[in-house]
């Protein structure tokens, strides 16, 4: 085997290597602490008026993205993937952004009809 072609095997072998258990509990520790921190706003800053609600939920939702991206990145395989990465991200947004939208639309026509 050429040595470039054995750079190249080896570059393309570190760059899908499989997890090891030191990064899955890396990950996993990650994934606690956000859960931790959600928990805590949760538990503690919201009911007692720290942080509104009305604050808190966009942080719920923030902190839910970026579990989101270490499950779909590390445990899917997808990290490496970045155009798969995107795609798994990007469309179901769009789609729930739509989603909100025609609800939103549709809860307004039933405000309406109630008048």
């Amino acid at each position: 085997m050429s040595s470039e072609t054995h750079h190249h095997t080896e570059h393309h072998a570190d760059e899908h290597d499989t997890m090891t258990r030191s990064k899955i509990w890396q990950v996993f520790f990650v994934l606690l602490g956000i859960t931790a921190v959600e928990f805590i706003i949760a538990l503690a800053l919201v009911p007692k008026g720290i942080i509104p609600l009305h604050f808190a939920n966009p942080i719920y939702i923030l902190l839910t993205l970026a579990k989101a991206f270490y499950i779909v990145a590390y445990f899917m395989h997808l990290k490496f993937e970045k155009v798969g990465l995107l795609y798994s991200i990007l469309v179901p947004i769009i789609f729930i952004i739509g989603l909100i939208l025609v609800l939103t639309n549709e809860s307004h026509h039933w405000v309406d009809l109630r008048m």
